[in-house]
């Protein structure tokens, strides 16, 4: 019953957010979008990302009927990519303007589209720009970076795609960072870029609280440099339950399904965090 009361929690907010923006589609439709959506979001929730054991799921249980095919369904969600990514956008939003000028955190993960030993045939990212380094690992992975904003508390506002490879200071800059002025927002050294705190201070108001390097000529007092470390700790938390809901590779065979894929993961997490 919990999880039923979890999925029908996730469609009456999918739904309402549809009507707050005059959603319109086909009134000869047996699933609505609001249902297709939902659908895709326990994939991601419950399943690892298989759509086809959600389908199944929400059919055997009764919660949609009217399912459809394995074949339309994957069409339509597909078709809903853009539609999926306002309503994150939308939640994001809505968060930022209640929490007003607060503390926010950024920071990146990486995604690997398959093994190292299988680069050379893969179908779904190519080149050199998605070969990315794990620092953290000491390992090198080919995929992708998430670049994601998070409130305090670790709830994602903002996130982006990028090649495995780009600087996650180059990647600050694909983040809207649509906050209110006086924010603050918390990185790792990896986002060390003098220029951009100054530029971003001057004309929005917002200060990046990035943690200093042993050499870094704007060192911090020790109680700010704690701070920094504290703060940075809490989106770690929420990197976890991120990856902790997809499995240990994203099954897709297009670029388009597994992004698609890997923004559920993120807006799941989200969903499930606000239900």
């Amino acid at each position: 019953m919990l999880l039923k009361d979890k999925v029908i929690a996730i469609f009456c907010l999918v739904d309402d957010m549809l009507k707050s923006i005059e959603h319109k589609e086909y009134s000869n439709r047996k699933m609505s979008d609001s249902e297709v959506i939902t659908t895709g979001i326990i994939s991601a929730l419950y399943f690892g990302g298989h759509m086809d054991n959600a389908r199944g799921f929400m059919k055997e249980t009764n919660l949609i009927p009217n399912m459809l095919d394995k074949s339309r369904f994957c069409r339509r969600i597909h078709n809903l990519n853009e539609l999926i990514m306002s309503l994150f956008i939308q939640i994001g939003r809505h968060m930022k303007d209640i929490a007003g000028a607060a503390n926010y955190i950024v920071d990146s993960f990486p995604v690997s589209s398959c093994h190292n030993i299988r680069i050379s045939r893969s179908k779904l990212f190519k080149g050199e720009a998605f070969r990315g380094y794990k620092a953290s690992m000491r390992q090198y992975f080919y995929g992708v970076k998430v670049q994601v904003l998070t409130t305090e508390t670790g709830i994602p506002v903002e996130f982006c795609f990028v090649p495995g490879s780009e600087h996650d200071v180059m990647a600050l800059y694909k983040l809207p960072l649509s906050l209110p002025p006086e924010s603050k927002i918390f990185g790792d050294s990896a986002y060390t870029d003098y220029s951009a705190e100054d530029d971003l201070f001057d004309a929005d108001g917002i200060r990046l609280m990035i943690q200093r390097k042993s050499n870094s000529k704007r060192p911090d007092q020790p109680w700010i440099s704690f701070l920094k470390s504290y703060m940075r700790k809490r989106i770690e938390t929420a990197f976890s339950g991120m990856k902790g809901l997809y499995l240990k590779s994203i099954h897709a065979v297009t670029q388009k399904g597994f992004l698609l894929k890997l923004m559920l993961f993120v807006v799941a997490y989200t969903f499930d965090k606000l239900t």
